[in-house]
């Protein structure tokens, strides 16, 4: 059985391939739902709703420690330790009524995951190819402006009338990091002014990294006739794997 598991998380094959994409899809179903139901009040609905997730979740969970060589190892990493305490907060929620509904914003941490799986696919994306560090880094950031949205809703929403859902939460985000700071909405108290920091200094870092892929990238895809290594310096002439002549097609300088 664990063979069969590792062969679906890392083949190159089209049910294997299939298979995580499903995975991603059910990311991103259980991330959308925790969105969800910030707009809504706590209601029996929604309480049975966050136990069957949990289960679904719990049991891909499961999948994804048995198709490792080293489950404890894989148990121990952070990511997946996160993962869990979500999970467990969904399916305590009935017995809870939602007390412990703040952990969910853990799941979001496996948008980080997410982005680790598109890259191992990148066969299968052709413009993911071509603009792979401009793509990983607006995934990146944008993973960063889920969680830290996350973060400020599960932290605020209880005592901030200016964030009532996880909408009011991103506009918050998107303000301070754009060092736009309209100034309607803020976060008082020590704990809001350094989540404010965080989001400042950590996403500004992320956004001009975005930028700098975008406009001027550190690598550029071009294929090596010789040995068919992909990513190369822009201004290559030999090709570091193997020593072959490059011939980059450049634009050239004003």
């Amino acid at each position: 059985m664990r063979v069969w598991l590792r062969y679906l998380h890392r083949a190159d094959t089209p049910p294997a391939k299939g298979f995580r994409y499903g995975l991603l899809l059910l990311d991103l179903v259980s991330i959308g739902w925790i969105v969800a139901a910030s707009f809504v009040p706590t209601t029996t609905v929604e309480l049975t709703v966050d136990a069957a997730l949990g289960l679904v979740l719990l049991g891909e969970f499961g999948l994804r420690l048995a198709a490792s060589r080293r489950p404890w190892r894989e148990l121990a990493k952070p990511l997946n330790l996160a993962d869990l305490v979500a999970i467990l907060s969904l399916l305590l929620a009935p017995l809870l009524q939602g007390a412990l509904a703040f952990l969910r914003v853990l799941r979001t941490l496996r948008l980080l995951h997410s982005v680790q799986l598109i890259a191992t696919l990148r066969s299968d994306l052709p413009f993911f190819k071509r603009n792979e560090e401009a793509t990983l880094a607006a995934a990146q950031l944008g993973v960063f402006l889920f969680i830290m949205s996350g973060l400020v809703f599960e932290t605020q929403h209880r005592t901030n009338p200016g964030i009532r859902n996880y909408a009011d939460a991103l506009y918050f985000t998107v303000t301070s990091l754009t060092t736009t700071g309209y100034g309607d909405v803020t976060l008082p108290g020590t704990t809001g002014r350094l989540l404010s920091v965080v989001i400042m200094l950590a996403g500004v870092t992320l956004f001009l990294r975005l930028a700098q892929a975008l406009f001027r990238p550190e690598k550029v895809t071009f294929e090596c006739p010789s040995c068919a290594l992909m990513r190369h310096d822009p201004d290559a002439v030999h090709c570091k794997g193997c020593g072959a002549i490059l011939r980059i097609p450049d634009q050239g300088r004003d």
